[in-house]
């Protein structure tokens, strides 16, 4: 397994994303939030298919702190089921990830 991983959750308002990203960075849980958007996510729910704008943040992060990160974002998150993934990090920058420990406090 990767120890470098990056989360990413949608949420329906660019506040909430910067809410979420700001806690994370803040916490030393994320080295680094992007927030995109807006962007369209089309999706069932509760049996019907639904559109809806969304706002997504990538939060970059180690292995080790994936469980603080989903409960923290689950904390603040308005959604009843929030998207929260984790998707690994198979390369990258030395430099970059060398920072990207640094910024980062483990469990």
């Amino acid at each position: 397994m990767t120890e470098h991983i990056q989360v990413v959750t949608t949420t329906a308002s660019k506040e909430d994303a910067q809410a979420i990203g700001r806690r994370l960075v803040e916490e030393r849980l994320a080295a680094c939030v992007q927030i995109a958007g807006p962007i369209t996510s089309i999706y069932r729910w509760e049996g019907k298919i639904e559109t809806s704008q969304e706002w997504q943040c990538w939060a970059k992060t180690r292995q080790e702190c994936y469980r603080r990160v989903e409960e923290t974002v689950a904390q603040l998150h308005p959604y009843d089921v929030p998207e929260i993934l984790a998707v690994p990090i198979l390369s990258g920058s030395g430099r970059y990830l060398a920072w990207l420990d640094g910024e980062v406090n483990g469990p």
